[in-house]
């Protein structure tokens, strides 16, 4: 079973982006809800508001929920309300409290703190979840931004227009993504995970949908959602390819330098779009969704029953479904 360091490295990365999808959403009036959540090692975790909540499948087949309240950086601070501006905030805060699920989960699941599982915290567990978390972000940055780079550099000797180079650069970068999500789709623990997606999307997908939180429902509900996680990743790839038409410095030092610097940027305007979309169902926002369903293609499979439970335990225990139906359906 994966450890705590592998399950962390291969989620956060991995938090770290047709026709049936454009006719589900089409045809059926969405309301939002405010609710989201992250897939965790055997398990679901939701948000609503500051609560949170974590249910996981434990190894004799029972089910652990934990809910917690988690204070963002920006809780109370007029920031919050400046669009741009608060996008990596929140992209900091979603990292932070996704570390802190994963490490829960998968501390069921160690084999080498078996007299203490199920329990979270200490000295230990926030040391080991910071450096995972700098080494994951580390690796993100060289993986979808620096190799891309100094890849497409090789052919700068023979295309001379930067505005080809610059797509070239952005191809490689999507490309290797889809690369990256789709080998790592072929671990055990991660084909459980994407499982696990599913069945988060599915449960939040059911409620705004307006039908009742329960098993059947969640079954034939759909997963894909716009507001989902590597939407968001792969809008700021696609936004990165725009923004980086515009840095026109010949050193290579400092186009390396201006593109990490872009990155609170970039993350600032994918934020204000995915808001958008959870929120609005036109004709443009059906565009700017259609690659995140594509990608969620790979990054969210189709979960089984026993997953499906979990997934509906975690929203119960921090949104109240029944009251939403009635505010928002009238049912």
């Amino acid at each position: 079973m994966m450890s705590k360091v592998g399950a962390g490295c291969a989620s956060l990365v991995f938090f770290l982006f047709d026709t049936e999808e454009r006719l589900y959403m089409a045809g059926k009036k969405q309301h939002y809800s405010g609710i989201g959540g992250q897939a965790v090692l055997e398990g679901v975790m939701m948000k609503n508001g500051s609560d949170y909540a974590v249910a996981v499948r434990k190894p004799d087949g029972q089910i652990e929920v934990k809910k917690d309240v988690h204070h963002g950086i920006l809780e109370g601070s007029v920031l919050i309300r400046i669009p741009f501006v608060r996008g990596i905030f929140m992209f900091i805060d979603s990292l932070s409290l996704g570390m802190k699920s994963l490490n829960y989960s998968a501390s069921f699941y160690d084999e080498e703190e078996s007299e203490n599982k199920g329990k979270n915290g200490g000295l230990g567990d926030k040391l080991l979840t910071a450096v995972v978390t700098v080494v994951a972000f580390a690796l993100a940055i060289f993986l979808f931004m620096l190799l891309p780079y100094f890849t497409a550099q090789y052919l700068d000797r023979f295309i001379r227009s930067r505005v080809v180079m610059t797509l070239i650069e952005g191809g490689l970068r999507i490309l290797i993504f889809l690369i990256y999500v789709s080998a790592i789709s072929m671990m055990k623990d991660i084909k459980r995970l994407y499982m696990y997606h599913g069945a988060e999307h599915k449960c939040i997908n059911c409620i705004e949908s307006g039908k009742e939180l329960n098993a059947d429902n969640v079954r034939e509900s759909s997963r894909f959602h716009r507001r989902c996680g590597t939407s968001f990743i792969l809008l700021v790839l696609l936004i990165s390819v725009i923004l980086f038409f515009f840095i026109t410095v010949r050193n290579p030092l400092l186009r390396v330098l201006i593109r990490i610097a872009l990155i609170p940027v970039i993350s600032g305007i994918s934020y204000e779009l995915i808001r958008i979309a959870g929120r609005s169902d036109s004709i443009l926002v059906r565009i700017i969704s259609a690659p995140g369903f594509l990608m969620q293609k790979i990054t969210t499979k189709e979960p089984d029953d026993e997953m499906i439970e979990v997934a509906i335990d975690s929203v119960e225990a921090v949104f109240d479904w029944k009251e939403y139906l009635e505010r928002e359906f009238a049912l």
